[in-house]
């Protein structure tokens, strides 16, 4: 396989490999062994940031939140120093009232709760997993502000948040000498192309990464589901707490419809439908990286391709108009 490619982390310093290697499974899908052979491939093949959060495994219930950070942990014990490693907080951990949301006093004891369990002193970039309307914003940009002055993270950035409340944060931030955000990590594939709206032209307007998350659409975009009666029971669609959540995305006829024809272009192009996708969020406006996620070692080959796969302008021109109805949102139903 060919080098793999890097980019820096919007308008910061640091330079991060194009794909990043998304961790929900861990726990759930993929156990401790197949999770770690998944890292391993990744590190092989010059795959050098990790994206977790305190609330993986996806799905889990409160008692089992926090294993995934275990187990990247654990894999990163005696290399922690060669990888870029995310986390995010704010999701609910626990039964009390505090535990959850954006407030100063869960987002501080949160990311001291990740740090143990990644076995780290720090992490690279801390991320807002979701938006928390009943928190202050100041509030919110004062504790990470405090999370990076402390040395606890080296960069922050949300996930998840619509552009407008972006855009707050950059301007409170800024008027406040607060650390600023670095990045988002938005959902974005070729079925969901709604932050090409407003957050990709914020992105590119203010030099912020964007890290985008299920570029294969749950897995649709890699052709292998092929009755919309029948989800693949061990897949994403399937299996685990989420099921219900992906099938409520992209289980609908029109997404059938465009993957049918979306693999059929791709069999023309000679590319894998997984790495075409891919390949297509590389190399769209604003993107940094691409975060891949495997149950199985070897669901990774075609991802990790997709680095290395350059699209000329007639491929991309075909799958903008075949995919372009997905700008505008959901169909009516």
């Amino acid at each position: 396989m060919g080098l793999m490619q890097y980019a820096r982390l919007g308008n910061t310093g640091l330079k991060v490999s194009r794909l990043c290697i998304g961790t929900m499974t861990f726990g759930t899908q993929a156990d401790q062994a197949a999770s770690h052979a998944i890292l391993d491939a990744c590190a092989e093949a010059g795959v050098d940031f990790i994206d977790t959060a305190n609330v993986y495994p996806l799905g889990a219930e409160a008692p089992e939140r926090g294993e995934t950070e275990r187990i990247v942990g654990r894999w990163l014990k005696g290399r922690r120093e060669r990888f870029v490693l995310a986390t995010k907080g704010g999701a609910v951990m626990g039964p009390l009232a505090w535990e959850g949301g954006c407030s100063r006093k869960h987002l501080l004891a949160a990311v001291d709760a990740s740090l143990e369990r990644l076995g780290t002193d720090y992490v690279d970039l801390y991320q807002l997993h979701r938006d928390d309307p009943e928190t202050p914003l100041d509030e919110t940009l004062e504790a990470l502000d405090a999370i990076v002055r402390s040395g606890r993270a080296r960069y922050v950035g949300v996930s998840n948040w619509p552009a407008w409340r972006v855009a707050r944060a950059l301007g409170r931030a800024e008027a406040r000498g607060l650390a600023a955000l670095a990045t988002v990590q938005p959902r974005y594939n070729l079925l969901f192309r709604q932050p090409e709206r407003d957050l990709v032209p914020l992105c590119v307007q203010d030099n912020l990464a964007m890290l985008c998350y299920n570029p294969l659409a749950g897995g649709l975009l890699t052709g292998k589901h092929l009755d919309l009666s029948k989800p693949d029971a061990s897949g994403r669609f399937g299996a685990g707490g989420a099921a219900a959540m992906y099938k409520d995305r992209y289980w609908h006829e029109r997404e059938f419809d465009a993957v049918a024809t979306f693999v059929a272009l791709a069999k023309e192009a000679g590319i894998a439908p997984a790495r075409l996708a891919i390949a297509w969020v590389l190399a769209q406006a604003g993107v940094t990286c691409a975060i891949v996620g495997a149950s199985r070692r070897e669901q990774l080959e075609d991802s990790l391709a997709a680095a290395q796969t350059p699209l000329d302008a007639g491929l991309l021109a075909r799958l903008d108009q075949l995919t372009r109805e997905f700008r505008m949102g959901d169909a009516p139903r």
